[in-house]
């Protein structure tokens, strides 16, 4: 009878986030942001893998720590120069208004 062979490397059971890339962003280490938020290194290492799950006051912690959104924790890669949240944040507010106009006409006309 053959051997069942277990895979080393398992899909993480929880859905995937962007609490590392925030903190990388930040400059900050895995135990610099721990500290901040009152819970383990290795903690945050687990959830950062996807192999532990998540709290609402956690995230809002860590939001916090990280100076976001939690919103941006779960959706958004703040290393991606393409994505629009990217162009907004680097955007003065006379520009943003131009940004949102130009995104309505965008939309209304899809071209």
């Amino acid at each position: 009878m053959a051997k069942k062979v277990t895979p080393r490397f398992r899909k993480s059971p929880f859905r995937k986030t962007y609490i590392r890339a925030w903190r990388q962003h930040r400059n900050k280490t895995l135990q610099q942001l721990a500290d901040a938020v009152g819970t383990t290194h290795a903690s945050l290492s687990r959830l950062e893998r996807g192999k532990q799950p998540y709290s609402q006051a956690l995230l809002e912690a860590l939001a916090e720590a990280l100076q976001t959104d939690v919103a941006s924790l779960l959706m958004r890669d703040p290393s991606d120069p393409e994505a629009i949240w990217s162009v907004w944040e680097q955007a003065k507010p006379g520009v943003r208004r131009q940004i949102v106009e130009i995104a309505k006409t965008l939309t209304k006309t899809g071209t």
